[in-house]
Parts: structure tokens; C-alpha cells; sequence
């Protein structure tokens, strides 16, 4: 089989949470050589959980993004089960190291000197305060690329505020163009699409720094300020007011381009929602036919366009209450064969039960140490020559160390000892972490 393409990459990964960790998975899955530096001794919020050891009553209280646990319980080791961890680690490497000890500092000037990439998403002042700077790594390997994706910036007044997504989604007015006409913006529920469009983002950059590389022999330094990078969302609006001095607000489920009927229309069932979109003449009459209500089509208030968006109102009462009668599957797959751009609300028991998902092999098994052997949700994309695949169960905090000080590091037998007496390289966070 072909190497994958991104094989023969080494990346230090001191990320953090939620947008960074997403960007040195797909770089992973890619075949790059990730090495997670995790630090025993401090407890990262929300990167691997809420707490190194939470108890049972906290997660049963917690979202199930924070929450949901394998069967809802801690285990022996949380910090390696909860969800938002199980779902960014795989296909990585896990090392304990205290870069704020001089000892640590020298790990990593070691670790750097045979690497390709840096990667952190931390706000600046942190790794500043450890003397981890572009300026100290090019002088370790002059063509290091250093990618760096804090929320607000390496400069200016917010450089140092930390936030997480739905924080960066507030401050750049994402949040008060999301939701409905009728309802405040802090009503809003919470997305955090600004992580995955920062790692993403970060990873792109990661293999465009890369090739660059490859061309010129030059590293470079990568800021990728996540509130700007999440402003990509708001194009449509910031574009029209840049043009047409046109101020737009919050819409709910209907079209920012002038298209009618479109909403999220109840089905039978509790909590069963089926999305739908007409964005021509030829569509609507598809979702009348459907719905046995050919009467619609003739209707001189929904002969047109214009008209069907100015008795939107209407509409999605008569669809609503066609609709609440219909199974949601069944239903969309009826619009879908007349042409009608529809598609259910899958909830996550739903995603895992999608037919279309199986049918691509999205979802796959693999045993863990620490979890037991579950089925886990794949991969954004796949490519024919080189398929990507789990070669790396989500990694135990501490999993590599071994591996990295000795076979990477040359660090000897009893240096590697006096570390893990000291209880500095181990598996388990310090009782003093909660």
C-alpha cells in the first residue's frame, strides 16, 4: 500500500481543548507522527474532560458533549474516556513532560530538534511565559514551522482572553445572526462551530507550510487568530452590507436568499423534524404533489417566488401540518424521489443508525485499554490510493513515553527511571489534580 501523505511528518502537539486537537487529528489520520506533550501535574480544562476524576453525580448533571462517558461512568482513569477526548485522539502519540521545569524545557528543545511542526492554540502569553517562542525554535531548527491559533490574536487588546468557540462565535456576531426572529441571541444554543473551522483551518496551513517547505527550504511562523478565521461564517452578511449598506438579522430556519417555503417542519413522533428547502417553482409544485395538496401550487398567493416568501407565514403553518402526519425518514426519501431538496434531523442515535453512513463504512470498531472495544464515528473524507484508517486507538495520557524519551530522545534507562520515581513520566494525573 502507498505511504499515506503526510507520513514521515513529526508534530509537537501542545494543544489544548477542542480546535487544536481537531487540526492534529485530521493531520494524523493523514499519517503525520503527532506527539501529544501532556503535563501530569496540570489539569487542562476540557481537554481531556471536566476533571481528571469527576464523580459519578457530575456527569449524569453534565451535556453529554461533556458528560457522556462509556455507560456514564468514570472508570479507573477518566481522563481517558470522556467523549470529547475519544473523539479528537486517535491516530495520535501521548508523552509525559513538565514544560514549565528546566528539565522539560530541555525535552522539548531535544524533541523540537527532530521535528517538522510545532502546533499550539493557546492564548500567547502562555507558552511565552515557558520561553517557547518562533525565535527560540528556529534556533533549535531553523526550517521549523510554528503554528500558532489563539482565540483573538498574537497582538492587540483581547490577545490574551481566553475563550472557547462559543465564546469566539459571540464576539464576532455569529451568535446574533443564529436563532429565531422571536427570541434573543442569548437564548441561543451552543455550537462551537468556530473549533472545527479553526482546525481545520490550522490544518490546511500545517500542509500548505509544508509544501512551501519542500519548494523554498524555508519554515515559517502560521497565526491563525480563531475569531477571524470564524468570521468566514458571516460572509454573506458582511459582504451585503459592505455592498448594499443592508443590515441583516436573525431568519430562524428561513432562506437568506429569498427562497420559499423553507423551514424545519414537524413529523409524527416525538421530537422528529424534517428540513425543507424550495429554491424554484419546479420544487414547490414537487412538494405539493408530495403532500397531496396540488391546490397549493394554484394558489395565486404562492404563484411566484416573491409571493410564496411574502406568506411565508402561511405556508409553513399548511406544510407543518401536513407534515406532523408523516414518518421523517419516509417523507424525506418521498420529496428527495420528486426533486425536492429535503433531509431529516438526525439526532446522534440516529446518526449512528443512518443508512447512508453505514453504507459508507463511516463508522468503525476498535478496542481500547481503557474504554473496551466500541464503535466509534469515522473519518471527514477518504482517499482512494491511501485510505485512512485507525492506527492508533485514542491514546492513554503517558501512553508513549517510553518510546518517545528512549527510542526518539536517547534519554537512558536511568534517566528515564529517576523521571517516572519522580513522578514525572506516568499514566496518571497527580492526586492533587481534582
Amino acid at each position: 500500500m502507498a505511504k499515506l501523505p503526510l507520513e514521515g511528518v513529526r508534530i509537537v502537539d501542545l494543544t489544548v481543548v477542542w480546535a487544536g486537537p481537531f487540526a492534529t487529528q485530521i493531520l494524523g489520520d493523514l499519517g503525520a507522527e503527532v506527539i501529544k506533550l501532556e503535563n501530569p501535574h496540570v489539569w487542562q480544562t476540557y481537554t481531556r474532560g471536566i476533571r481528571a476524576r469527576p464523580p459519578k453525580a457530575m456527569l449524569d448533571g453534565a451535556l453529554p458533549i461533556f458528560g457522556g462517558y462509556p455507560d456514564g461512568e468514570p472508570g479507573d482513569r477518566p481522563w481517558n474516556r470522556p467523549p470529547t477526548f475519544i473523539h479528537l485522539y486517535r491516530n495520535k502519540k501521548s508523552v509525559a513532560v513538565d514544560l514549565r521545569k528546566d528539565w522539560g524545557k530541555e525535552f522539548l528543545r531535544r524533541l523540537v530538534a527532530i521535528s517538522d511542526v510545532v502546533y499550539e492554540n493557546n492564548v500567547p502569553e502562555t507558552l511565552e511565559k515557558l520561553g517557547v517562542t518562533y525565535e527560540w525554535l528556529k534556533s533549535i531548527k531553523p526550517d521549523i514551522i510554528f503554528v500558532r491559533v489563539p482565540a483573538f490574536g498574537l497582538a492587540g487588546a483581547y490577545r490574551n482572553y481566553r475563550a472557547l468557540g462559543v465564546h469566539i462565535e459571540g464576539v464576532t456576531s455569529h451568535t446574533r445572526y443564529r436563532g429565531y426572529t422571536d427570541m434573543d441571541p442569548s437564548a441561543n444554543t451552543d455550537i462551537y462551530a468556530a473549533d472545527y473551522l479553526a482546525g481545520a483551518q490550522g490544518a490546511f496551513a500545517v500542509m500548505a507550510a509544508l509544501l512551501h517547505r519542500r519548494r523554498t527550504g524555508e519554515g515559517q511562523l502560521v497565526e491563525i487568530p480563531q475569531s477571524e478565521n470564524a468570521l468566514a461564517m458571516l460572509a454573506f452578511p458582511l459582504m451585503d452590507y459592505a455592498i448594499n449598506r443592508r443590515v441583516r438579522d436573525r431568519v430562524g430556519n428561513r432562506s437568506i436568499l429569498g427562497h420559499a417555503p423553507q423551514g424545519v417542519y414537524p413529523c409524527a413522533g416525538e421530537d422528529r423534524w424534517i428540513a425543507i428547502s424550495c429554491t424554484s417553482d419546479a420544487e414547490w409544485s414537487g412538494l405539493c404533489r408530495t403532500l397531496g395538496h396540488g391546490e397549493w401550487a394554484g394558489d395565486p398567493r404562492f404563484a411566484t417566488m416573491a409571493g410564496r416568501c411574502e406568506h411565508h407565514g402561511t405556508l409553513d403553518e399548511l406544510i407543518a401540518a401536513e407534515t406532523r402526519g408523516h414518518e421523517m425518514r419516509a417523507l424525506t426519501e418521498r420529496l428527495q424521489a420528486a426533486g425536492v431538496p429535503a433531509g431529516p434531523v438526525l439526532d446522534a442515535r440516529d446518526a449512528m443508525e443512518d443508512p447512508h453512513l453505514r453504507a459508507r463504512g463511516f463508522f468503525y470498531r476498535v478496542p481500547h485499554e481503557d474504554i473496551g472495544e466500541r464503535e466509534w464515528p469515522g473519518f471527514l473524507f477518504q482517499l482512494s490510493s491511501t485510505p485512512l484508517s485507525c492506527r492508533q486507538p485514542p491514546v492513554r495520557m503517558g501512553e508513549h513515553s517510553a518510546y518517545v524519551y528512549k527510542e526518539l530522545l536517547g534519554y537512558s534507562d536511568e534517566e528515564y527511571r529517576r523521571l517516572e520515581e519522580a513522578g514525572e513520566i506516568t499514566m496518571d494525573f497527580d492526586p492533587s489534580v481534582p
